[in-house]
């Protein structure tokens, strides 16, 4: 028989009523957590990781700061904890919350400790801007990780032996994972649950959100557009030309063409400009004029290959799992609401 959830708990139960847990797979001996607050915290990251770990019975959660202290930029706030950095010591996993001077160097106290929780097996999570935290400590190295898509390129030329995957909203690399910026933190905690205690019990604290239950973390970051910036404007006219033809069946011979090049001279000088060649940034030009027009109109989606020179909407599907890593339907479904409650057991 379907159950309906519409109403909170009654009054008279307890905070374990608001879980769905069977009892007879709870852990005895809750999962340790440890969350390092470091110096200009981001908040909203930190709360994050105290919100789903610290409410969840599955887990046992400890703040922890060195010096037992950590500001909140902006705020004027400090963070006071009853942990310092030997909150590590017995944590099963430590998550790192972004965050707010990429530049700012990480002590050599906390590096030792994050190395030492690792050395000793304790599972290591960054949220957006913490993965420098996890490269400095060296154990990104030779490893897939991801951040803030505003800081994918400086983590990759900071640390050249990461695999920086900027197109993710999170990485699982077993015992190590990182994840985008902010609200990815939500994501990568439910995962965390998944991988711990099953779907059940991340779907469950999901609710508990009001978050979506479940983005995979090959999903892609919704940066602000995927067509890179151009160092140079030789070529400027061109592109905005390009801009404003998406939908015709555009070719590297037209754009020579209209370039007054040869096909080899247009395609060296457009990539010294933008780091591509002129077809790859017309597809992504394409892509993001999809994207806008999912995400500020109801055209019908049928339609879109035709507006944006995508083609077939088998084409444009492919080109979305490809770049974005969901479908049209799914991305302007996250853009413009969704019913993604509905779907839930």
């Amino acid at each position: 028989m379907s159950r309906t959830y519409e109403h909170p708990p009654r009054a008279n139960s307890g905070p374990m009523a608001a879980y769905r847990y069977d009892r007879a797979i709870m852990p005895k001996h809750p999962h340790r957590v440890a969350v390092l607050a470091l110096p200009a915290v981001i908040p909203l990251e930190l709360g994050i990781a105290a919100e789903i770990f610290g409410r969840d019975p599955h887990y046992r959660l400890t703040v922890c700061a060195e010096g037992r202290s950590a500001s909140l930029p902006g705020s004027g706030l400090t963070v006071n904890t009853r942990a310092g950095l030997e909150g590590l010591k017995r944590a099963d996993t430590v998550i790192i919350p972004g965050y707010e001077d990429v530049d700012a160097t990480v002590s050599a106290a906390v590096l030792d400790a994050i190395r030492a929780a690792h050395a000793r097996g304790a599972r290591l999570v960054s949220i957006c801007t913490a993965a420098f935290a996890l490269a400095a400590a060296g154990v990104l190295d030779d490893r897939p990780a991801t951040t803030h898509w505003r800081w994918t390129a400086e983590l990759q030329s900071r640390y050249p032996r990461i695999d920086v995957l900027p197109n993710r909203l999170f990485v699982d690399d077993g015992d190590v994972l990182t994840s985008a910026g902010v609200t990815t933190g939500i994501d990568l905690s439910l995962h965390l649950i998944r991988r711990d205690f099953g779907s059940a019990a991340a779907n469950t604290r999901a609710r508990g959100l009001v978050a979506p239950p479940q983005r995979q973390g090959g999903q892609a970051q919704f940066i602000e557009r995927l067509m890179p910036d151009a160092s140079g404007d030789q070529l400027g006219s061109l592109r905005d030309w390009m801009l404003e033809n998406l939908a015709l069946p555009l070719d590297l011979g037209t754009l020579a063409t209209r370039a007054h090049m040869s096909r080899r001279t247009l395609t060296r000088r457009f990539r010294e400009e933008t780091g591509v060649s002129p077809m790859a940034w017309l597809a992504d030009a394409r892509i993001d004029r999809a994207r806008e027009i999912l995400e500020t109109t109801t055209e019908p989606v049928e339609n879109i290959g035709r507006l944006t020179g995508l083609g077939a909407p088998v084409s444009v599907r492919a080109a979305f799992h490809r770049r974005i890593g969901i479908s049209p339907k799914e991305y302007r479904a996250v853009w413009r609401g969704s019913s993604f409650f509905e779907a839930l057991p």
